[in-house]
């Protein structure tokens, strides 16, 4: 039986711990923000809001704390969102950890002075050099996974065989796991689909959706080779894989919908997704001074009309 803490108690890091759990391993989770998970968690059911279903009996949770992260787990799973990436960064240099980490949490850092992009990875590494990082990602919904239904995930660290090990301690019959060395690719990808679910949201009205999906996939392999990354890594699970499930319906495709409309990104959040994250946007607006500036817009001509019509609130015309 191997220890596993998770580290975020959302929608994603809470439906993690069925596969863990199911795979015979101990699991602690802890929420370093949230009160009402906190209390909701403490009580008998453990029933989580945003899934609508209770967690397991055999969940263990813990107050969040520093010195949490000096136990010795086989595993430690960060699932905060992009914000709390600073934050956990500092814990883990506070508490020198040792367990290796792997991280759920997608997106992408630009820092101004450097005038650079980050991977999550990258930014946890710039303060703890040694740790042993590894990443999750695909096409995964948190209350499919939640749910049980048959979802498959891609796991990428530089050393294979620690990908390995970390799939046989989270694989199940319905959470099917691939492994890569592809790191850098592996995050870009899962990254900037979610800019072009939006894309592909708002060819629905244009009736231009198929053709937006190969142009959004033509784009992902070359950013994903200006980073590094792999050919193959756009066209896997991290890349393709992703893009299907969040164009065909989440957040990011709901919002480019409206964009397809006619409607500026700051009207459309206003009047039809006022309470919902768009990541996408999100995105857009961390990456925009390194993608107008570094990167040559002709090769990416749908990425920059996006982050355009956002940065400067105006129409998207895609045609």
């Amino acid at each position: 039986m191997k220890k596993i803490l998770i580290i975020g108690g959302g929608a994603m890091g809470s439906a993690f711990t069925f596969p863990c759990i199911d795979n015979k391993n101990e699991v602690t989770i802890t929420e370093p923000y949230n009160k009402t998970f906190i209390k909701n968690l403490s009580s008998k059911k453990k029933y989580h809001s945003s899934l609508k279903i209770n967690l397991s009996n055999k969940l263990k949770y813990k107050k969040y704390s520093t010195h949490l992260l000096k136990n010795k787990y086989d595993l430690v799973v960060v699932a905060l969102s992009l914000s709390g990436i600073n934050f956990i960064s500092e814990e883990f240099k506070k508490s020198s950890i040792k367990s290796p980490i792997l991280i759920l949490t997608k997106g992408l850092k630009y820092e101004k002075k450097k005038q650079q992009i980050f991977t999550i990875s990258e930014d946890i590494k710039k303060t703890n050099k040694n740790i042993n990082v590894s990443v999750l990602k695909g096409p995964c919904l948190a209350k499919e996974l939640s749910d049980k239904k048959q979802t498959s995930v891609i796991v990428a660290n530089k050393n294979i065989k620690t990908a390995k090990k970390i799939c046989n301690m989270i694989t199940t019959k319905y959470y099917l796991t691939e492994t890569s060395k592809d790191v850098i690719g592996v995050e870009i990808c899962s990254s900037i689909k979610n800019i072009y679910s939006m894309i592909i949201g708002a060819g629905d009205s244009l009736n231009m959706s198929s053709s937006l999906f190969k142009k959004s996939i033509n784009e992902m392999i070359y950013i994903t080779k200006y980073f590094k990354g792999k050919i193959e890594t756009a066209l896997g699970l991290a890349g393709v894989g992703d893009l299907y499930v969040s164009a065909a319906g989440g957040r990011n495709s709901k919002m480019g919908s409206y964009l397809g409309q006619g409607y500026t990104f700051k009207n459309a959040k206003r009047k039809f997704m006022p309470n919902e994250t768009v990541e996408g946007e999100q995105l857009a607006r961390e990456i925009a001074p390194f993608v107008l500036n570094k990167i040559q817009q002709k090769k990416i001509p749908l990425m920059t009309k996006l982050i355009k019509s956002i940065i400067n609130n105006k129409k998207l015309v895609l045609n």
